[in-house]
């Protein structure tokens, strides 16, 4: 069954935000593959962030029109379990898996960063290695955080061990902090990724190194990742790992746009998003909405070209 969230208010063709069942950009809602039938991309929720190294919350995330060109629907939760990471990634891949079954393009709402490790080995499944743009404070290329292999600061490099990853098609940007250390560094370099750091973005311009991404990740399927920690905390200060010098919604907002448009998009997740932090109010739920927002934009103008 698909429920229709705009049903009773289809004489206005909109209703209030606060009103009628919850869905993302009011899109029909279902929880049944079958119903996934002519879909173009579907929403997913995975709230799960049971896998943090600092402030957890982003589980509540997902609780946060798309384009005539996009037939958009909300497929609701993936059946996580609360302090079971083993058995919440299994639901996350087995929920990207129905979608990609109903050939849609999946965009998450997360929870944590380790929800693209699952997410990306579904994906890669189909596709074969895939490339990769990853917008964020940190590379994520840690063998482990804590002592712990799996983590939110490890997928990326997981995956590219397992292989699901391209590390000649894989682009860092926003770089900053104090982690991680040389180590990961090296490993990458050895592999060919590419990083760009905040220092680029300020000294550079972002349009420059979205060029330069574009060349590097060139033809084939790709998947990109927004860490909503990428941004200042001026602009999204509910997140777990918040770090100052970030990027500017003006820069964010239009590379997505532009890399969901110019790119073989075949999947894309927003994660890190505390929708209820101390200090947060709306301002980094509704940054991240946005972020869906601009790469739903992007998916239709390169849909429009046809």
């Amino acid at each position: 069954m698909t429920l229709d969230p705009l049903e009773r208010w289809r004489v206005y063709g909109e209703k209030p935000d606060y009103a009628g069942p919850l869905s993302f950009g009011s899109a029909p809602y279902t929880q049944d593959p079958a119903q996934l039938e002519h879909a173009d991309v579907a929403i997913v929720g995975a709230p799960t962030d049971d896998l943090v190294s600092d402030r957890p919350g982003t589980r509540l995330g997902p609780r946060v029109d798309a384009f005539e060109e996009l037939r958009i629907v909300d497929f609701g939760d993936a059946p996580v379990v609360p302090a079971d990471a083993m058995r919440s990634h299994a639901a996350i891949e087995e929920t990207i898996r129905a979608v990609l079954a109903a050939d849609a393009i999946p965009l998450v709402l997360g929870g944590d960063h380790s929800i693209t490790e699952p997410e990306v080995t579904a994906i890669a499944a189909v596709h074969g290695p895939i490339g990769l743009v990853h917008f964020d404070t940190h590379t994520d290329t840690g063998t482990h955080v804590f002592g712990v292999e799996r983590s939110h600061g490890t997928p990326m490099y997981r995956l590219v061990e397992a292989g699901w990853i391209d590390p000649a098609r894989y682009v860092q940007l926003g770089l900053r902090g104090y982690w991680p250390g040389e180590s990961e560094f090296a490993w990458q370099r050895e592999r060919g990724i590419t990083s760009f750091f905040m220092h680029d973005v300020s000294r550079q311009g972002i349009e420059p190194l979205i060029e330069r991404t574009l060349e590097i990740v060139g033809e084939g399927p790709v998947f990109l990742t927004v860490d909503v920690d990428v941004l200042d905390p001026a602009f999204a200060p509910g997140t777990g790992t918040p770090e100052p010098g970030g990027m500017t919604p003006l820069e964010l907002l239009p590379s997505v746009r532009r890399i969901a448009d110019e790119l073989e998009l075949v999947g894309a997740d927003i994660v890190e998003v505390i929708p209820t932090a101390p200090g947060s109010a709306d301002t980094t739920a509704l940054v991240a909405d946005r972020i869906v927002r601009e790469i739903l934009t992007g998916l239709a103008l390169r849909r429009r070209r046809g």
